[in-house]
């Protein structure tokens, strides 16, 4: 938070909720964090909804799971529903791009000037080969970014931590995730270089410290 400047007093925040343990996390933390902070910010939870759920499911409806859980964290949810996708287009990046637009427009309707997300080290890091791997350039997702000719910013406050000490935090403060019913789950570009990092950091001792590392220090004068 500090090395990025990530919140200012009167900050009017939309904290990103997809219902994963990451994002809950991030809602607990955000709003603890404010009980001791020096500067006082505005919080706003969203969820969206992208109707994955259905009554013939012989699942609980996930909604009522978030809605339990962010009671836990201290925040209200606000639950939007999601802009509809055609199905010849249902993957991860359109629906991702569709879910953040709709983020975007709802943190303008409520006056936040920026907008929380959940990623931690190791999405910083998979994203990272995700890019070199199936787009050919060197980038990740940054601890905070200016968009909007400085209109809003997207922040990360979990960038420095470890997806494991995530959980960990998780488990101390009794929050806990529903199934991921998405039909694409497990099945993913991110899925498959997750399994390769972890092998990697199986084998060599560090590695992901290492990596993580890399990406601060890039020596210029000897990329292409």
């Amino acid at each position: 938070m500090h090395d990025y400047s990530m919140l200012a007093d009167g900050d009017q925040v939309l904290v990103a909720v997809s219902g994963g343990i990451d994002s809950l996390v991030l809602a607990w933390l955000l709003n603890e964090w404010r009980k001791k902070a020096p500067i006082s910010y505005g919080l706003h939870a969203v969820h969206i909804d992208m109707g994955i759920w259905h009554e013939d499911m012989d699942v609980p409806n996930p909604l009522e799971n978030i809605l339990q859980q962010m009671q836990k964290t201290g925040l209200p949810l606000h639950i939007e529903k999601g802009l509809p996708l055609a199905e010849q287009d249902r993957d991860c990046f359109r629906c991702s791009k569709l879910r953040r637009k709709q983020l975007f427009d709802l943190a303008s309707r409520l006056k936040c000037n920026k907008i929380a997300f959940g990623h931690h080290k190791d999405d910083l890091l998979e994203t990272l080969f995700i890019n070199m791997f199936y787009s050919g350039n060197i980038s990740t997702m940054v601890p905070a970014q200016q968009l909007f000719g400085g209109e809003l910013t997207v922040i990360r406050p979990l960038a420095y931590v470890a997806k494991a000490d995530v959980n960990t935090l998780a488990n101390l403060v009794d929050l806990a995730a529903d199934q991921n019913l998405c039909p694409l789950s497990g099945d993913t570009r991110r899925e498959h270089v997750r399994k390769m990092l972890q092998n990697i950091y199986e084998q060599i001792p560090g590695a992901k410290e290492s990596l993580f590392a890399s990406m601060k220090n890039v020596r210029e004068g000897y990329m292409l």
